[in-house]
Order: structure tokens, then sequence, then C-alpha cells
């Protein structure tokens, strides 16, 4: 029987696939398989170099209602289980009066650890005073982020020029380690994305287009999936600027009680190339493992 020759190509073609590199003449290494990426990844967000998990907390649920009838233990319970699977970054808010709530789920884990993100909206006639505020009631030295919160208008900078303001000197007092803006309308998702001072966005994005911004200047305007080209491409201007983008509304404000419908929102954000990271508002552990499972699901069929 012939016996084949195998050329040089087919042998390093094979080589490579099988794990396998040549150095030299009789020098071998093991080549790594590539990494698995997971719900729990230490993310870079956009050009601010602050680090995050892939999936964040959040305690925004119906303005932050859902998360406070679970009650301060099992509250702070639910935020040590997140932790334990990996999740650092925790979302929360002014209006959300969440802000003792993340201090007493926290102690005892490591600041530095952390990443930490809240939002202004009612800042009175001291907004530096009121980011101050900020700091003591979440009994910390510093937020990782510090946003905007709501903006619907297509002149939210002129309109909320104070606040950003304040919020460009925190961040020279290092009060505030990055800066942006959440957005609820076309109008001002686009003025977001053109605007230099922004280095952080909060968008609200899911295929079927529930709860995402509309071109009404209204945070509550009925959307649907014909808004989603819209989003998409404000998305895409932020990214190729080097923003850092947070997709929210990953479960439409709670009404994708279906898990095909959570599936494909989430399979959306782990594959779309424009997301750094997401956050889900939890009342659950269960909760807290299904999006695991379905964040790592999506991110390796994309591998």
């Amino acid at each position: 029987m012939m016996k084949h020759r195998q050329t040089r190509r087919q042998f390093l073609k094979r080589s490579a696939a099988a794990g396998i590199l040549l150095l030299a003449p009789g020098r071998w290494l093991a080549q790594a398989a590539p990494a698995k990426r997971s719900a729990a990844d230490q993310v870079t967000l956009g050009k601010t170099g602050l680090k995050l998990s892939r999936l964040g907390f959040g305690t925004g649920s119906d303005s932050g209602e859902v998360q406070k009838e679970l009650g301060r233990e099992q509250f702070n319970s639910l935020v040590h289980y997140a932790y334990d699977q990996g999740i650092t970054y925790f979302d929360t808010a002014q209006s959300y009066q969440t802000h003792t709530w993340i201090r007493e789920a926290i102690k005892g884990l490591p600041r530095e650890k952390l990443y930490i993100q809240t939002k202004i909206s009612n800042p009175g006639a001291d907004p530096l005073k009121a980011i101050d505020n900020f700091r003591k009631e979440l009994d910390m030295d510093y937020v990782d982020s510090l946003l905007v919160h709501c903006a619907t208008t297509h002149n939210w900078d002129d309109e909320r020029k104070k606040v950003m303001d304040a919020l460009a000197e925190a961040q020279e007092k290092k009060w505030v380690r990055a800066k942006g803006v959440s957005c609820h309308s076309l109008p001002a998702l686009h003025r977001a994305a053109e605007i230099p001072w922004v280095q952080v966005h909060l968008v609200r994005v899911n295929p079927q287009g529930a709860w995402v911004d509309t071109p009404k200047e209204d945070w509550n305007a009925k959307s649907d999936a014909s808004h989603v080209p819209g989003v998409v491409e404000e998305l895409k201007a932020m990214k190729a600027r080097g923003r850092g983008i947070i997709g929210m509304k990953m479960i439409g404000n709670g009404e994708f009680t279906k898990a095909e419908d959570r599936e494909k929102a989430i399979r959306f954000a782990m594959q779309c190339g424009l997301l750094d990271a997401v956050v889900i508002g939890f009342k659950s552990t269960a909760e807290i493992d299904e999006a695991i499972e379905r964040i790592n699901r999506a991110l390796a069929e994309k591998a």
C-alpha cells in the first residue's frame, strides 16, 4: 500500500488545530485554547480604562420598589450571592432611593473590586453638594460612574449644563471616575453620541423594541421593534468614538415573561458587538442564575 506523504503546510495546519505550534526544529509549544467568555468577565468600559463585570445587578426595577420589597436581609443576601457568582457591577440611582441599601449590602466586600454606578436626577440648587451627599449615602470616597439620569430632549446638555459642570468638577476632585448619561429618547441619544463630554452611556436596547428609545422626547412613549435600528445606529456612533456602553432593559422592563423573549434579548446583547456590559434588575437567585446561563451560552455561540 502506498503511503501518502504529508506536506509541511498540511502538517502545520493539523498541528495548529491540535493546539501545537512549531517554534524551531525539535521545539514545540502547546497553544492555549481561547479563553471562554462569560457573564463574570471583567470587561473594559470603552476608553475609560475602568473594569466591571459584563453582567451588572440593577436596583431600579419599578424605580427600585421591586428590590426594596425584598427587605434588607434578603436584598443583602442577594447582592452577596451575585458577587459570589462574579458580578461586581452594581447599579443604583438617586431616584431609586437605594444608595443606603447598596451601602449596607456591600459591607464586607472589597471596594476596589466593585464597580458602583449611580445617577443624578434632582440635583437641587447645588449639584456638587448633591454628588458629595451621594458619596456619604453610599459611604465611599468615590463612585465609579455617575450619570445624568433620564435625558429625553434633543438639547438636554443645555438644560442640564449646571449638573454637567458639577459632574466634571466632581471628576477632577476624584469623587467620580467616569461621567455620562442615561437616555430615554432617540433625540437625547443622538445628542449624547455627539458631545465629547459623555464617557459612559446607559442605553435601552433589546431586539423586540420593548421600552427602547423612540423619536418622541418622552421616556414613556410607546415603542416597538421598528425603533431598534435607530438605537443601533447611535450605538455604532458611540462605539466608533470609544465610549463606554452599557445596555439596559434586557428583560423589556420586566415584560419578557416568556423564556424565549429573554433568550432572544440576551443573545442580541451579547452578539451585537456594540455593548461592553449589560445591567438587569434582579429579585432572586434564580433570575441571576438564568441570566448568567443565557449570557454564557450566547457568548459561546459567538466564539
